[in-house]
């Protein structure tokens, strides 16, 4: 039922975690995928080799998402390759401890830069193309952190907080356009960010989550894949948690 044959998705942060997941289950149901990385190019051409095993078309784009003229002349090479964005996933993210008596302004500032402002620049390059071709999707990543807060993150939790504003600013502003712009907002997820903390105090983070375990970076990405979907066309707005319960908003 879910099939993005003949469209275009273009993920941030995809060389791992969630993006990574994402990308093999976009691929699986037939989209192209426009891959962003900023680092890790090793496993990012591990996720390029994966997703055309596929037949699908792909291509990798190195670009840090901080930074508005990257992120603009990679969604130029990006429409000159593929002809068009349907769907954006705001995906890429940094996650650092810090308290805020001791927290370097540098540290503040590279959390808004890639977690907030790096989902303005994607958002801000890629919607005109959007708004051009008569419609598209934005699915934008926050985190439970972003709702209750989180001692020692708090700059984490400030960007992941603004990101579901914004998120429901831009349904409003572009919902004439087309556009439906929506959130998911994970808890604990096992990936290469989170499992040091993980084997740290596995036993308190599973204490605050009612299923009892975290979870799978495919679990979020089956998320992101249905509000990109046929299944989702009357969402916008809408902030899906994904957290085994841990946090019930509503």
């Amino acid at each position: 039922m879910i099939n993005f044959r003949n469209k275009v998705v273009l993920i941030t942060g995809a060389s791992r975690g969630i993006g990574r997941a994402a990308a093999i289950l976009f691929a699986k149901a037939g989209a192209a995928l426009a891959l962003n990385f900023h680092q890790n190019d090793h496993a990012a051409t591990d996720v390029l080799g994966q997703i055309t095993a596929f037949n699908n078309k792909a291509k990798l784009f190195k670009a840090n998402v901080a930074k508005y003229h990257a992120i603009e002349n990679m969604v130029n090479d990006l429409l000159s390759y593929f002809g068009k964005i349907d769907i954006l996933i705001n995906n890429a993210g940094i996650w650092t401890e810090g308290a805020i008596e001791s927290m370097p302004e540098q540290v503040w500032d590279e959390t808004l830069d890639v977690n907030l402002k790096g989902i303005y620049n994607c958002c801000k390059a890629v919607i005109p193309s959007m708004i051009s071709s008569g419609g598209g999707r934005i699915i934008n990543i926050s985190s439970t952190a972003g709702q209750r807060g989180e001692p020692l993150h708090s700059h984490y939790a400030a960007a992941k907080g603004a990101i579901i504003s914004f998120t429901k600013s831009l349904a409003v502003e572009l919902a004439s356009k087309n556009i439906l712009v929506n959130c998911v907002a994970p808890g604990w997820v096992y990936t290469d960010m989170s499992k040091e903390a993980y084997k740290k105090e596995s036993e308190k983070i599973l204490n605050t989550i009612p299923l009892r375990r975290m979870a799978a970076a495919e679990e979020i990405a089956g998320a992101i894949l249905f509000l990109a979907s046929d299944l989702a066309t009357y969402i916008t707005g809408e902030i899906l948690n994904v957290n085994g319960g841990s946090v019930l908003c509503g």
